[in-house]
């Protein structure tokens, strides 16, 4: 298992298998942002979208790949555009596929991901994610602290309102 920090162009080249991941982890049950059944073609067209993104330093996204060479995980950072938040990032789009689930794999990303932001200065890292869903095992077991929880904040990709859980973490960095 190899996981790569992805620049621009490697987004818009890998869109193909990252769309399949979205498309995968949607399929799952996986609240990510998108309805189900989610398109290939709009799931590519999404993370083509990211690469500019990625371009002007506004989103980081790691790749995972087996040792056959299949994307079986993301993560990202999104840095926000203000002067007063500089030290903050959040968290976005931990997936990994549903044949790799188990193995400790989204734990890796997320490792990766805070290793990162320490690097880039960053001190709080947050997030959200369906309340009660796997995942909040994977952040609380990380050290990750709940602050609360907003009722029907979005839908599930089967389209039923949910709420989400919202976390934080504050990490050792560098000030900057």
């Amino acid at each position: 298992m190899t996981v790569l920090r992805l620049g621009a162009g490697q987004v818009r080249d890998n869109a193909g298998e990252l769309g399949e991941l979205l498309a995968d982890t949607v399929a799952g049950g996986a609240s990510v942002g998108f309805l189900a059944p989610l398109a290939r073609p709009d799931a590519v067209a999404w993370w083509r979208e990211r690469a500019d993104a990625v371009a002007a330093g506004r989103i980081a996204v790691w790749v995972a790949r087996d040792g056959g060479g299949r994307v079986t995980g993301t993560v990202g950072l999104a840095f926000p555009d203000k002067p007063n938040s500089r030290h903050r990032a959040e968290l976005v789009k931990l997936m990994v596929h549903r044949d790799g689930r188990g193995q400790g794999l989204g734990r890796r990303l997320l490792t990766i991901a805070e290793e990162a932001a320490v690097a880039a200065g960053v001190t709080l890292l947050h997030l959200d994610t369906e309340t009660d869903s796997p995942a909040e095992h994977l952040y609380r077991s990380a050290g990750w602290t709940r602050a609360g929880v907003i009722p029907d904040y979005a839908a599930s990709p089967a389209g039923v309102l949910r709420p989400t859980t919202l976390y934080y973490k504050q990490l050792d960095a560098v000030t900057w």
